[in-house]
């Protein structure tokens, strides 16, 4: 090594950061053990801030400029540094580079169903995810918290803690929301504006504040999906009777269903089948079958024997009576529609024709 690369080996007098990785939030400038001339310039672009570091300690935050590294730029290092005393040798410190840009299109996500009540739907199990953008502006705060002494921190190495905390408030907001699951898709954009609202205040105890986070979907369990579409289906149709109608014509119909189809166009046409033949069963079981019995004679009468009314008796027991000869062709009878007594054979007639002839005489 020559005395001249030692020299500037030893002496840095430019200190300046660009950034084409697209992911890096803090980067250290490799100082090594050399050390920074005493009115090195300093270059801070926009996006950017700078953060001294000596011994351990978070001596200056810049922000974008050009800074000539001596005693009226640097206050706090100047107490540090003992740059009272204007002297003019060099110094050692760590610089740290903050990118302030706004990191965009970064994924979260439910690892798994998320339970909730359903005001339709009683309990349901939900999937989520979209994106989120984030930007530091607590740069001293973020070193503090996250950072730490890592001289390349990338958004990567935050992003599964920031996707947790993402997942763990929207599973708390999402129940206290009470949005019916057939809605939140119309309310996607007021969604995620009220999900800003409520998890931004965590990302600001990182020094980090979240600029947006956008619900891409939210989904139901397959099974549960299957159902909503054979709903919709039954409701486009109309009705129940009319569905299965549509159904079993579809799958008669199917011209390229293959082989599944085939197999349910064969089992809807056997269940059609098996309707008519149970139909004309029906007709024919209902051709062979008795008429059903026509009502007995509801009419009740009174008679008078022995002076006494007696009654009412159905017809029958009118009949039996007159074989037996308790009632008479002149026994007095009375039932609904005469205006007084009659004798039996006036209405009766018919039944006292019935009574068989008296034995011959041997």
């Amino acid at each position: 090594m020559g005395l001249f690369d030692w020299v500037f080996g030893q002496f840095i007098d430019v200190i300046e950061w660009t950034d084409n990785s697209h992911d890096t939030m803090v980067y250290r400038f490799p100082r090594h053990n050399n050390e920074i001339k005493y009115g090195a310039k300093l270059t801070v672009r926009e996006s950017q801030m700078a953060i001294f570091v000596n011994e351990g300690v978070i001596a200056d935050v810049l922000g974008p400029g050009i800074y000539e590294l001596e005693t009226k730029n640097l206050p706090v290092m100047t107490s540090l540094e003992h740059w009272d005393h204007a002297f003019n040798s060099p110094f050692k410190a760590e610089v740290y580079f903050v990118n302030t840009k706004r990191f965009t299109d970064l994924k979260w996500g439910t690892k798994n169903p998320i339970m909730v009540r359903d005001p339709e739907f009683s309990m349901v199990r939900l999937r989520a995810f979209g994106t989120y953008e984030i930007r530091i502006t607590d740069p001293k705060q973020f070193m503090n918290e996250i950072v730490g002494t890592d001289n390349h921190f990338t958004v990567d190495e935050i992003d599964e803690q920031l996707t947790n905390l993402i997942v763990s408030k929207f599973t708390t907001i999402l129940g206290e929301s009470n949005i019916p699951v057939l809605d939140l898709a119309s309310n996607y954009e007021k969604f995620s504006e009220y999900i800003s609202e409520k998890i931004a205040p965590y990302f600001g105890e990182y020094g980090l504040h979240l600029t947006k986070i956008l619900v891409e979907n939210i989904s139901l369990p397959e099974n549960v999906e299957k159902a909503l579409d054979s709903r919709s289906s039954r409701e486009i149709t109309g009705d129940l009777d009319e569905n299965i109608k549509y159904q079993t014509g579809k799958a008669l119909g199917s011209d390229n269903g293959g082989s599944m189809g085939d197999m349910i166009g064969m089992g809807a046409g056997i269940a059609m089948g098996q309707t008519m033949v149970d139909s004309l069963n029906k007709k024919d079981i209902d051709k062979n079958t008795p008429p059903p019995i026509p009502e007995r004679n509801s009419t009740m009468y009174y008679i008078a024997l022995d002076d006494e009314q007696e009654g009412p008796f159905d017809i029958r027991t009118v009949q039996l009576f007159i074989n037996e000869k308790k009632i008479k062709k002149n026994t007095l009878i009375w039932t609904e529609g005469l205006q007084d007594w009659v004798e039996a054979y006036s209405i009766l007639e018919k039944y006292f024709n019935t009574t068989p002839p008296p034995l011959p005489k041997i």
